[in-house]
């Protein structure tokens, strides 16, 4: 292994605590030193890799499970109908245009020929109420620095307009089709390329008016003695007001704040006058209608379940609050949508798995039911002026399936709009199963696992087991073709442990995994693996831990807590300087979930913890299980610098003791980063080389 350095003399101290911190020079990316450093853990971890006889025909197989044609939801504006559309290898999927659904589709914006290797993707995009405008935002290597450009619709006509320094940004258009709100940051010095490490901080909302300069836009709104508060924007579906609400982290609460538009005699000249409905963060409100002054909201209000109410804009104190349809005890409504006037579609998420229900506006009686299997709602379609909608369902064995509805008449009858297929796979030789599990505290925890019907429970299947945990976020059914590889040539079983933290079971389940209640989310982990070896499905050698980002913490905690439990981890783009995450970028919104190293209650939280600082010496002949640690050198989400420390940390403790004969590596890619909008080719190629290191470390065989 590479023998780095260890600065005995770097420390930080914390509410009079010592906290070594001997890899500290690894915070800057730009040093020669760490790249070096980065050089180097590549030059260990890639010829390792590259060593796996099964490489070429891992990556062979992936590549041709990945060729299949990939749909989105046709979208309707104005006249035209939109929809992106991948072959099957292109490194980002095409946006087509057509004039009706049974059209010849015109290619409207091609991302892959915007870079030769694919790494332009485009991050987002917003149609003006007319339909002839469309703003459209691209990444660059994964960066969440967005820049923002224009089209003419449906000609498809590139306008000159460009907007620069956008990150985390609304796109909001006026029903005039002048212009658009967004977000920008001001302007720092260093890099903005996403390789900086610098915080964002002072986010402002600003109006720019199609066909001027960037520099002639107005900014509308700030806070300037709140620099962590991000502002998001959206116009009301009757275009009269501005709907602002104001996030200080990821907790899922928000100030709601509104203007009406046609108070503006001259204009949109300078900051807005806002309406303060709510401004403080009890809950958060999400709008989705209004007819007239009577806007609809989904809340958590009082209800971890979340629910709809209305607020008269003309009477807008709580007291006058009406509910239009109560939270659900055991089902949490995940989103909520207006179509053809007076119907509310509601996506509920019941023990892990959604449903559909219609609603009438203005009542909120429901009015019926689009029956789904066991899997998600991975995309949708239909605004409040559609008489129709689309939705996209998807599940571990599912590739994806188009469905149309028309919302004219009360039937509600949805017919197959396309099917998506996978080639050269037999789907029928497999199943899912859903189990819940108790956890240490006697909690049950739902746990999808997808296997061979022909499975023998004998303790010596592979099995990797995939959580998150964190961020109000639920981790449901969804499909991909290297999953697939895993269990037809691996001989695996693909498990996802719907531990706390997330969002499975509303709010109430969130805060479970959050704050002081984060050891929750790891013991429910290891709950989950102690499940699968006690029940034959597998045993400790042969247990693969995953996740990414808060996922990624999670893998690297439970290795330091349990790293006899587990064969191998794979942690990518962990968050794993518990201390320090809320210094870089954008981690000063994550302290709503993880706490802060500034407190000192929360500081004795997260030292207990933080993976880079619970890496100890297990005792016996247990040793850490494969580690290997995936990053990417634009990754401004969670920088770089958590996995190169906790690698070198791993390394320093575990290297050179002779019963840790498990690699312990990092494989840090180039012109990547946490993930959104990374090119198919290099998403194979990742997939290639992390079951190339699960082969290698449990001793895998190949199966025709």
């Amino acid at each position: 292994m590479y023998n780095v350095r260890r600065d005995a003399t770097l420390f930080d101290e914390y509410h009079g605590v010592k906290v070594a911190d001997p890899y500290k020079w690894l915070e800057d990316p730009d040093t020669a030193e760490t790249q070096a450093f980065v050089e180097a853990q590549n030059n260990v971890s890639r010829p390792y890799i590259e060593a796996c006889p099964l490489q070429s025909k891992l990556q062979e197989r992936i590549t041709e499970m990945w060729d299949y044609p990939k749909y989105g939801c046709p979208d309707k504006h104005g006249s035209s109908f939109y929809y992106t559309y991948n072959t099957g290898l292109q490194n980002q999927s095409v946006h087509y245009v057509q004039d009706s659904l049974e059209g010849e589709p015109r290619v409207l914006l091609d991302p892959n020929a915007l870079s030769a290797d694919g790494t332009v993707a485009v991050s987002g995009k917003s149609f003006s109420e007319s339909g002839h405008f469309l703003a459209y935002s691209l990444s660059e290597s994964g960066s969440d620095w967005n820049t923002i450009k224009f089209k003419r619709c449906p000609s498809g006509e590139d306008l000159p307009d460009v907007l620069i320094r956008v990150k985390f940004s609304c796109m909001a258009w006026t029903h005039d089709d002048l212009g658009i709100f967004y977000n920008r940051y001001p302007e720092q010095e260093g890099k903005v390329d996403g390789t900086e490490t610098t915080s964002n901080l002072h986010q402002k909302l600003y109006y720019h008016r199609l066909g001027t300069d960037q520099t002639q836009d107005v900014k509308v709104a700030e806070f300037p003695h709140q620099p962590k508060w991000m502002i998001g924007a959206e116009v009301s579906d009757c275009g009269l007001y501005l709907i602002i609400t104001v996030r200080e982290g990821c907790d899922p609460v928000n100030r709601l704040f509104f203007t009406d538009l046609t108070l503006l005699t001259d204009g949109i000249t300078g900051l807005l006058p806002f309406v303060k409905v709510v401004d403080n963060f009890d809950a958060e409100y999400e709008y989705i209608t209004n007819e007239g002054t009577m806007f609809t909201f989904k809340t958590n209000l009082k209800s971890p379940n979340y629910k709809l109410i209305n607020i008269d804009f003309q009477r807008y104190s709580m007291e006058n609050w009406i509910t239009l349809v109560d939270e659900h005890e055991r089902s949490v409504l995940e989103w909520a949508a207006c179509v053809h006037g007076n119907r509310l579609v509601l996506c509920y998420l019941e023990d892990v798995k959604n449903q559909l229900y219609i609603h009438d506006l203005p009542s909120g009686q429901r009015m019926g039911h689009l029956p789904l299997d066991v899997g998600t709602i991975v995309a949708y379609s239909g605004r409040k002026r559609d008489d129709q909608i689309f939705y996209q369902f998807m599940s571990f064995l599912t590739p994806g399936i188009i469905y149309q509805c028309p919302m004219a008449n009360d039937t509600y009858e949805p017919k197959v709009f396309r099917d998506i297929k996978v080639k050269n796979f037999s789907f029928d030789e497999f199943k899912t199963e859903q189990v819940f599990y108790p956890s240490k505290d006697g909690t049950q925890i739902p746990m999808f696992i997808v296997q061979p019907k022909s499975l023998v429970k004998d303790g010596t299947n592979p099995v990797m087991l995939y959580g998150y945990g964190g961020f109000n976020i639920s981790i449901t059914p969804t499909f991909s073709v290297s999953r697939l590889v895993f269990l037809q040539h691996l001989g695996g079983v693909y498990v996802v442990a719907n531990i706390r933290g997330g969002g499975e079971y509303g709010e109430t389940w969130h805060k479970a995994g959050m704050l002081a209640n984060k050891q929750n989310v790891f013991d429910d982990f290891q709950a989950a693996a102690e499940y699968l070896i006690q029940n034959k499905y597998t045993s400790s050698n042969r247990l693969v831990i995953n996740g990414g980002s808060n996922g990624g913490l999670l893998v690297g905690a439970c290795m330091n807590q349990r790293p006899d439990l587990f064969g191998c981890g794979i942690a990518q783009v962990g968050v794993m300087d518990m201390l320090k995450f809320h210094q870089f970028t954008i981690g000063h919104a994550w302290t709503t979930d993880y706490g802060s190293s500034d407190k000192e209650e929360e500081f004795k939280w997260l030292i207990k913890y933080s993976p880079l600082h619970n890496v100890r010496l297990p005792q016996g002949e247990v040793q850490y299980p494969a580690t290997l640690l995936l990053t990417g050198d634009h990754d401004d989400r969670v920088v770089p610098l958590h996995s190169l420390k906790f690698i070198a940390e791993l390394q320093n403790v575990m290297g050179r003791v002779e019963k840790q004969t498990n690699p312990l590596m990092i494989r840090v890619d180039t012109k990547s980063g946490h993930g959104a909008g990374k090119p198919t080719a290099k998403v194979i190629e990742e997939l290639t080389d992390i079951y190339s290191f699960i082969y290698q470390t449990l001793g895998l065989k190949w199966h025709k």
